[in-house]
């Protein structure tokens, strides 16, 4: 009988994620890692290597929220892994399929103090759906395929698993009887089914609302279609929020997001789709929803009991729950009143055509530089109606929020995560080859990711930098300014030039300080990407978040006008 091959470790690692359809891992090599490095190169399987591992596993969160596969991200031991933390704890909140692999000392050294020698796994284990080391070889393809099952929220919520396999596990060999294919092949996708019964109650609910809202989340990114037919259905005002901007288009007439605080003051039904009622929508507060009952959907329970219990709560996958109610309300004419959604739509519209308008002609600040308005009125020339947008900062993304209709947008998110814009926009550049990708970001922003613009020049993604360089942390400026009696400590930057670091990467770089040249360099960019260009702006914009109260952390919620609502309730 012929000897049975035995593969090592680092191989079958390779071999599952090859199995798995994975065409592209970012990661910053290492020694704990190089084995697994060099057999999924022999396999073909595209490395994206970065300048700093953080910047890795934001990229495998957009390649994956882009795409809706699973993205990868593999990093050395020690400082290789706990750089990752923050964009681990981004991912985890914004519930992506991520899988983190990590390397370990040999198993022969535990607690002798070994070269970055830390306890990964329990740094990682609050912030994970799950994290282990994998110290038995046989067990490597069964342990891989039961991660890759929770990273996609099988039955449960997705987010980001790390694994980490000690060196010398990775230099053990496995008999191919251990290696089953059940273990390799890729898992269809299992979606909860809808109780009958909770949507005939949410569809009798929904029929007899006069004034209903729908916000949805991340769990409801797959179910744009669905979405729809369900809002031409009920007639229900919309609002989006950060994770699902561009599901419905901007065009659609129960879309009312320029009006969103009135929108929710006046509802008397809410449905939550796929979201957490966080500090985005006022923990769902009787301040903010004060007339509303609730509906929840969700594919997990996490986000069905959070702050505000439902009146109906439909454990399921979004686009079979909405699918189903649809169907449930039979084409009935709706109980939403009419004039109510129309003066919302009007309003929004009002508003939003009003502030597009101004984008061009905002004026100069006090210091002569431009305002951050130019950046967008200048993109709405540019931008063809599927480019990838991507918001980066503080003070910018409040402008961005407004300046921007995208129909494909991702930002810094509810973990307010400063620094994604650059790898963010090189993951959509490779991911989606055909499309414009523009990054617009802050210049404290850039400045945590700035070193992998070498990156996307070395991996030729085509995508655009725009720099909205305020020579400052400007929400927090204005805090100390306006708030701390003028002492303005720690939050000024200099007006440093980008475009001559991009440059010297290899990347296309320009500086403009002149609005009417922006247009035109825009378009250099666009047609020379990778490209940087470094907007000079002024200090003396007030974003609307800053002007909210953002920066002062209000007690009981995030925006002073809420926290002053709250404070009233309790009887303060």
């Amino acid at each position: 009988m012929p000897t049975a091959v035995r593969k090592p470790v680092s191989r079958l690692v390779a071999d599952f994620l090859a199995a798995r359809h994975v065409d592209r891992i970012f990661g910053l090599q290492g020694g704990h890692i190089q084995p697994i490095w060099d057999h999924i190169a022999q396999l073909g399987i595209r490395i994206v290597d970065v300048r700093d591992e953080g910047a890795a596993v934001h990229m495998a969160h957009a390649h994956a929220v882009l795409t809706g596969e699973l993205g990868v991200a593999m990093v050395t031991a020690g400082p290789g892994v706990t750089n990752c933390v923050t964009a681990i704890a981004n991912a985890y909140l914004e519930r992506v399929p991520l899988l983190l692999i990590g390397g370990c000392a040999p198993r022969q050294q535990d607690d002798l103090g070994p070269l970055q020698g830390v306890p990964h796994t329990e740094i990682m284990q609050p912030i994970t759906r799950q994290s282990r080391t994998l110290r038995v070889a046989d067990n490597l393809v069964r342990d891989f395929d039961k991660a890759v099952s929770i990273a996609l929220g099988d039955a449960g919520v997705p987010g980001p698993v790390y694994l980490e396999i000690p060196t010398d596990v990775l230099r053990e060999t496995v008999h191919p009887d251990l290696v089953l294919e059940e273990y390799l092949r890729p898992k269809p996708q299992r979606r909860l089914q809808p109780d009958p019964d909770e949507i005939a109650r949410a569809a009798a609910i929904i029929s007899a609302a006069k004034r209903p809202l729908v916000i949805t989340g991340r769990g409801a990114q797959r179910a744009g279609a669905e979405l729809a037919r369900l809002l031409d259905a009920t007639r229900a005002a919309y609002l989006d929020t950060q994770e699902s901007r561009g599901l419905i288009p901007a065009e659609h007439p129960c879309v009312v997001g320029a009006v969103r605080a009135r929108a929710m003051q006046e509802a008397d039904l809410t449905i939550v789709i796929g979201r957490k009622l966080d500090y985005q929508v006022g923990y769902g507060s009787p301040v903010v929803f004060p007339h509303a009952r609730f509906i929840r959907i969700a594919d997990n329970a996490d986000e069905l009991r959070d702050n505000r219990r439902g009146d109906v709560e439909i454990l399921a996958a979004a686009p079979l729950a909405l699918q189903a109610l649809t169907g449930a309300l039979g084409g009935r004419k709706p109980a939403t009143d009419s004039a109510w959604i129309e003066a919302l739509r009007a309003e929004h519209v009002r508003r939003s055509s009003k502030y597009a308008e101004t984008l061009a002609n905002a004026p100069a600040g006090k210091d002569g530089h431009m305002h951050p308005n130019r950046i967008f009125a200048a993109l709405k020339k540019i931008l063809k109606p599927d480019a990838i947008t991507i918001a980066d900062g503080g003070d910018i993304l409040s402008f961005a929020r407004m300046g921007l209709a995208p129909a494909t947008y991702l930002d810094a998110g509810a973990f307010g995560c400063l620094g994604v814009g650059v790898p963010f926009g090189i993951a959509a550049a490779l991911a989606c080859p055909g499309k414009q990708v523009v990054v617009i970001s802050g210049d404290g922003a850039f400045g945590i990711n700035g070193m992998d613009i070498d990156s996307a020049k070395r991996h030729d993604a085509k995508v655009v930098f725009i720099i909205a360089n305020n020579a400052a942390w400007n929400i927090e400026r204005l805090d100390q300014e306006m708030n701390y009696g003028g002492r303005v400590v720690g939050t000024t930057l200099a007006y440093s030039d980008y475009a001559q670091m991009a440059r010297a990467f290899g990347l296309h770089g320009e500086r403009v300080t002149d609005p009417a040249q922006l247009p035109a360099a825009l378009e250099r960019a666009f047609a020379q990407a990778p490209a940087l260009v470094d907007v000079v702006l002024t200090r003396d914009a007030l974003s609307s978040d800053a002007g909210k109260g953002l920066g002062w952390v209000p007690d009981y919620q995030a925006l002073t006008a809420w926290d002053d609502a709250e404070r009233k309730r309790r009887g303060m």
